[in-house]
């Protein structure tokens, strides 16, 4: 299997922003976005292993700007990242006013996706090759990504577990919740 380039796998998709997509407020729906978002990264993925891929995980997502019906959106995706078996995929959203020629970005995010084999099982990818000093800031960017993600994972099932009901309750005095556990 030989390494590709972030360029291989490069991807962008394009799409007309329709009414069904909007929400109750006539914004298109963060719903939509985000199914798009996985979309685009799916493919990107696939294409720089060559094989089916799943979503792992969604970080960073910033809805920075609302996107109106009638708007052109594109979503760029390039792998940032590969692990053995796992990929993080930086994407950026634009929307484009078509009658203006108005650009706008309005969203960022990233995607950790595997790759799986015929049966199921996770499957080793392609070594990326980094071309630019944008790569290599961007590998190095998501390598500390997926370890701070690693760590935040860690701490909240290891702290939880090992903390009585009356120390979580406890940890949240000054909060802005009020407890009222009713026992059977």
């Amino acid at each position: 299997m030989s390494a590709k380039t972030v360029d291989d796998s490069r991807t962008v998709i394009t799409e007309l922003m329709i009414p069904s997509f909007a929400n109750f407020s006539g914004k298109v729906h963060g719903g939509t976005l985000l199914s798009l978002m996985d979309k685009v990264a799916y493919v990107c993925a696939a294409k720089h292993s060559g094989a089916y891929c799943v979503t792992v995980s969604v970080d960073g997502v910033e809805f920075r700007e609302p996107v109106e019906v009638g708007e052109l959106v594109s979503l760029s995706a390039s792998i940032n990242y590969v692990g053995n078996s796992s990929m993080i995929i930086g994407i950026r959203v634009e929307s484009l006013k078509p009658k203006t020629g108005e650009t706008k970005h309005t969203n960022s995010c990233y995607f950790t996706m595997v790759a799986k084999n015929e049966d199921g099982t996770l499957m080793t990818v392609p070594e990326l090759i980094l071309e630019s000093h944008v790569d290599v800031r961007r590998f190095h960017d998501a390598k500390r990504l997926k370890e701070k993600r690693r760590e935040i994972m860690n701490m909240l099932h290891r702290e939880i577990k090992d903390m009585t009901d009356d120390q979580i309750a406890g940890d949240l005095v000054d909060n802005r919740c009020v407890i009222r556990i009713v026992e059977d």
